[in-house]
């Protein structure tokens, strides 16, 4: 096993560290109690995984197994540095002021977030944790990517231990305008976090222009266009922790994120998925509609929303069942934190209800599987779907929009998409909605069922020429890119 160096050493490290929340891998214990570690599911490991075998990488992050401290080890090809987590720091890191103080706060405040002190200590010294770790894991000169807003205090934590790092930041979710951000308690720190990096990236224009407002407002460095002065001594990772890294700048801009399109459309062309999506169809009685949606169990997702419209379609006459067939697949998420075990109660509630008042022997209304897929099957259910419904209320970006587009080679299906998921930027060729306008999105579900073949046909064509040539790998060598030339100017 490697072992740790301290922080700011020059030895031999990597040239490019990954700093994420969790490890690209999920352990499986197996019966003799051998541990396998085998590769997660995910659009950020998707995104990244190939970039880490290809060259001279290490991802950083949690394990997914608290109360152990493991060794730096080999998975799927990718060098891992395990950052050791308690449940209690878990509870109060991750689903404490991670996701009931800023995942809410980040969507627009759909539920309240929740602002404990004790959250917010435990957050900064598990992101103390993770820089130390990057700080080890890093060569002299090294690019260290830091992801998502799990970890917003770690740039400026790294850079305090390694000035001499290339630091890049994404946030994958959106930011909120700042008359939202301003709720936090912590905004100048969390602010000042960020601004240890040296390119922000954001999913779009709209949040990097949320962000620089934010550091306008909560700051004292000047901004012009996208660029932000930092001047010695001004900045701080902590309102008690001032220190000198010299005079900088930091850029703020959008790079949203894709898919490994090539190979979701490789997958989607394969003779097992095309006749398991043919499959389906006969599983579901052969309806003259499927419609379907795939999320996590969020309440950012809009299920709701989506099951009003359907409803009332259903109770207007517009669609019967099962000649429509809606097909829900809600992947488990967060399940210990009560607004999403309330959420799962409401979700499977509305199920029943519209069940069993449209549902019959032949078939039901709703086909609802609380269950995660792998690929191959998330591509037969793409390809057996007439209509793709993605009722965001708000979403840094969305990758089943680009999933589904990139599985249907045969160019069919509508693509129903919210104009508050990221997405909506890039695939304007999709029916756009305001979920929030029930009305409007019964529309656009009649339009699309309706949608004569030619048109279908141009818009999936526009679609997916959009996700084929800017794919995931276009997403990762343009931030990286920019980090090298902001860097290599400084």
């Amino acid at each position: 096993m490697a072992k740790n160096r301290s922080a700011g050493s020059t030895g031999r490290g990597h040239d490019f560290v990954v700093v994420a929340n969790r490890l690209p891998v999920d352990a499986t214990v197996d019966q003799d109690g051998t541990v396998q570690w085998t590769r997660s599911p995910g659009g950020l490991v998707t995104a990244l995984a190939p970039l880490m075998r290809s060259g001279d990488g290490a991802w950083v992050g949690w394990p997914g197994r608290t109360e152990e401290d493991l060794d730096p080890f080999e998975a799927d090809g990718i060098h891992l540095r395990p950052v050791p987590l308690t449940q209690q720091e878990v509870t109060d890191y991750y689903e404490g002021f991670s996701n009931a103080t800023l995942w809410p706060l980040y969507h627009d405040v759909i539920v309240p977030p929740e602002y404990h002190r004790h959250w917010w200590n435990t957050y900064r010294k598990v992101n103390e944790r993770f820089a130390t770790e990057a700080a080890d894991a890093a060569d002299e000169g090294a690019e260290v990517w830091v992801q998502d807003y799990q970890l917003q205090l770690v740039p400026a934590m790294l850079r305090r231990m390694r000035p001499d790092l290339r630091i890049g930041f994404f946030n994958h979710i959106p930011f909120p305008p700042v008359e939202l951000f301003g709720q936090l308690p912590w905004r100048s720190a969390v602010i000042e976090g960020l601004l240890g990096a040296d390119l922000v990236g954001f999913q779009r224009s709209g949040d990097a222009a949320n962000f620089l407002r934010a550091v306008r407002r909560f700051t004292t460095h000047s901004t012009r266009g996208n660029e932000i002065a930092i001047d010695p001594g001004t900045q701080a990772d902590d309102a008690d922790d001032a220190h000198n890294t010299g005079r900088r700048q930091v850029r703020a801009a959008a790079f949203p994120i894709s898919i490994d399109a090539a190979h979701f459309d490789e997958v989607a062309r394969s003779e097992p998925v095309l006749e398991r999506a043919a499959q389906i169809r006969r599983e579901l009685g052969d309806p003259r509609t499927v419609l379907l949606g795939v999320d996590r169990l969020d309440y950012t997702k809009g299920i709701r929303h989506r099951f009003k419209a359907f409803g009332e379609l259903l109770d207007e006459g517009k669609i019967t069942a099962p000649g429509t067939a809606l097909v829900q697949v809600a992947s488990p998420s967060r399940e210990r934190v009560e607004q999403y075990q309330a959420l799962r109660h409401q979700i499977e509630e509305s199920v029943g209800h519209i069940n069993g008042q449209h549902g019959s022997l032949a078939g039901a209304a709703i086909y609802y599987m609380h269950h995660s897929y792998p690929m191959e099957e998330m591509a037969a259910l793409y390809l057996a779907a007439d209509v793709m419904l993605v009722t965001s209320l708000r979403d840094g970006m969305n990758l089943v929009a680009k999933e589904y587009a990139a599985a249907r080679h045969d160019l069919g299906g509508v693509l129903v998409l919210s104009e508050f998921a990221g997405a909506a930027a890039d695939l304007p060729q999709a029916l756009l909605i305001n979920p929030h306008d029930i009305e409007g999105t019964k529309a656009a579900i009649m339009r699309a069922i309706d949608m004569p073949e030619r048109d279908r046909r141009r818009r999936m064509r526009a679609l997916r020429r959009r996700v084929m040539d800017n794919d995931v790998r276009q997403w990762a060598q343009a931030f990286l890119s920019t980090l090298q030339a902001l860097t290599q100017e400084r």
